[in-house]
């Protein structure tokens, strides 16, 4: 049978409730100054004005009825907790009056957000109710019936289908009200199906998919308004888990603790690195940092810019500083030090500016819009390099590469674009079926339809495209018939065909690469196309990479692959496996990051054959939504030291079979 829930247990329990009470009369600071600056808001003259239908479309045009929905759940939530404070009956009743007035008027949202209006008010009405509820407030029981019935008949169904495909703060905000509304409900498998989207969903909707192993979010080119709003919605979420003893907040190495520091490092006017341009816009503190510094500090977490940007906003706070207490712990607090970024694979691609270039005197130089092929023609089988210059190279065709040659770029400034009008797919093939000895690095391949990133990047990624367009496609037509290829420091994205797709070739070096956002499920179908495919490939080694967030594929797939090592590489977010082997050999997968993807971490399946000699160990294997690693009959395999955390729901965190089972 599931623990009974806690009540009053959405933001606060009773005990948290009481102890800010106390603070607050005791004078205590900064609760009674927050205290005060919330009555004031509370005594001036509030009219409930509630809407049969609430309308709201995207950035509120058109806004029928959705401001007076929200001033009323923010006004109900001051209300109550004026309430608690003072006991004056006068404030509880206004805040019944609101939510009783919308429960007998509301049948429905509707327009662009009323998915995001009801998440940005479910969970300040569900406060409310849970406070009147279970104080001596007067609410009558018919009336909670009623406020029971406009959740379950209103706001659930409405909330119930998640909107992963939507920027994160979306799901951030259905799951904080749909756990809240659990919560006042009763409802375990409700609370249940929140707190695994929580962990595992797909696309933008999961605190993995928005917050990454480096501190960026989903959102950091898009705004910084919105990357506020995503993680305080998701930090808010974790805040109603807690209070049920499910901790939403450790996970991971404190993830949100990481997205939090890292967005607040940036506000407070340092730049951390982006895999992205981070936007400059809406670079204003919001009141969304109180309950989530005290909490790590609370845990002997240091949050130096999440305890700065806090104490900025404080003065002029009230409801967060007031419903960020917890009653305190006689556990004693250990140091934890501060949010630790993982070093996996980081900084990995074009923008790795580590290490020193060192361009040959005899480099053949060309400037954008200048002669690619006929500079690589040039160069083909002297072992001369080819030097792109910073800019935007666009080029009318799909470029041939030929043996013997270097293409670099001069880093993330240099990218490389195939021109939409040619009609082409890839923007870099072999020129011949024995190509060999080619080196491509420091410059980036964009696969997408334009070069300019979108006012909000998540409406151009590459599976809303409508595009079919590849980054590097080497094809032999035996085992071992291109030879030699290396891609350093270089970075494909938003392809919707495969970003990097080899077949027959042998010693292939992929180091410090970054290839994401590519295998969009164009044809030949999903699960066919990833960021990074080999086929009957040998000789293979795959370090310091990141390979992640496929919409429909695999960070690496292997088929029919020998002798491969991958190692120290993020392989995270991807729409199917982290990593797929397909009738492979002697394959070692060590020392990764395997995180967030949409199936199990790694499969190693059966086709025919199966996969021979597997060595998967010292792995960390954590949050996909499968198992951590999932094997059939692989003979004379490994799979050992790895690190598993929060994969799948079963207790198993792998699946070793030695059952010939195809995969549907």
């Amino acid at each position: 049978m599931a623990q009974p829930f806690v009540h009053p247990g959405i933001n606060q329990t009773s005990a948290d409730l009481g102890y800010m009470r106390t603070m607050v009369l005791d004078g205590r600071q900064p609760w009674k100054g927050a205290f005060d600056r919330l009555k004031v808001s509370t005594d001036t003259p509030f009219f409930i004005k509630a809407h049969t239908h609430v309308l709201r479309g995207p950035y509120g045009r058109p806004n029928i009825g959705g401001e007076d929905l929200s001033k009323c759940a923010h006004m109900a939530y001051n209300y109550a907790l004026v309430w608690y404070v003072t006991r004056d009956r006068t404030y509880a009743s206004k805040a019944i009056d609101i939510l009783n007035t919308w429960s007998s008027t509301l049948w429905d949202l509707d327009y662009n957000d009323a998915k995001l209006l009801a998440a940005w008010t479910g969970h300040l009405l569900c406060n409310a109710a849970e406070i009147l509820r279970y104080t001596d407030a007067g609410w009558l029981q018919k009336d909670i019936a009623a406020f029971t019935h406009l959740l379950m008949t209103v706001y659930f169904p409405l909330m119930r289908p998640y909107y992963p495909q939507a920027n994160g703060n979306w799901d951030g905000a259905i799951i904080h009200s749909l756990m809240a509304i659990a919560v006042f409900t009763d409802n375990r498998p409700l609370f249940s199906n929140t707190v695994d989207h929580f962990r595992h969903a797909p696309v933008n909707g999961s605190i993995f998919k928005y917050i990454y192993p480096n501190g960026e979010c989903q959102e950091s080119p898009r705004d910084q308004g919105h990357v506020q709003l995503g993680i305080g919605e998701f930090a808010g979420a974790a805040q109603v888990a807690y209070t049920q003893g499910v901790d939403l907040f450790s996970m991971a190495d404190n993830r949100i603790a990481l997205g939090f520091e890292y967005t607040a490092r940036f506000l407070l006017g340092e730049t951390p690195y982006c895999y992205c341009t981070i936007s400059q816009r809406a670079k204003v503190l919001r009141d969304d940092y109180e309950y989530v510094y005290r909490h790590y500090t609370a845990k002997g977490l240091d949050m130096p810019y999440t305890k700065r940007a806090a104490d900025s906003v404080r003065s002029g706070a009230s409801r967060s500083i007031l419903t960020a207490v917890r009653a305190p712990s006689d556990r004693p607090i250990k140091n934890a030090g501060v949010p630790r970024a993982s070093t996996v694979a980081y900084i990995a691609g074009a923008g790795n500016t580590s290490e020193r270039r060192v361009i040959p005197s005899d480099a053949l130089v060309v400037p954008p819009g200048g002669p690619i092929q006929q500079a690589l023609d040039a160069a083909a089988g002297s072992g001369k390099w080819v030097v792109l210059k910073t800019g935007v190279h666009t080029i009318p065709a799909t470029l041939k590469i030929p043996s013997g040659i270097t293409l670099m770029g001069e880093g993330d400034s240099t990218i490389l674009f195939l021109d939409p009008a040619s009609g082409q797919r890839e923007t870099m093939v072999n020129a011949d079926t024995s190509l060999h000895d080619v080196t491509i690095r420091d410059l980036v391949i964009e696969g997408g339809n334009k070069t300019e990133p979108a006012t909000d990047p998540n409406s151009s990624r590459s599976f809303k495209g409508g595009y079919n367009r590849g980054g590097i496609l080497f094809r032999g037509e035996r085992a071992g018939q291109l030879r030699h290829i290396n891609l350093t420091r270089l970075t494909i994205r938003n392809s919707t065909y495969s970003g990097v797709s080899i077949s027959g070739a042998s010693n292939i070096v992929i180091t410090g690469c970054d290839f994401s956002e590519n295998g969009a499920g164009v044809p030949p179908g999903p699960t066919l196309t990833h960021n990074l495919l080999l086929v009957y490939c040998s000789g293979v080694n795959v370090s310091g990479s990141r390979l992640g967030t496929s919409p429909s594929g695999c960070g690496i797939a292997l088929d029919h692959c020998s002798d491969v090592s991958v190692r120290n590489c993020e392989i995270a977010r991807n729409g199917y496996f982290g990593v797929l082997l397909s009738e492979s050999r002697r394959v070692v997968l060590q020392g990764n990051l395997v995180e967030a993807n949409d199936k199990s971490g790694v499969m190693a399946e059966f086709l025919f054959s199966g996969n021979e000699h597997i060595t998967i160990s010292d792995n960390r294997i954590q949050y996909n939504n499968g198992y951590g690693v999932e094997v059939y009959a692989a003979g004379n395999s490994r799979v050992e030291n790895n690190t598993y955390e929060g994969n799948g729901n079963l207790t198993a965190q792998q699946k070793i079979s030695a059952e010939k089972f195809i995969i549907p």
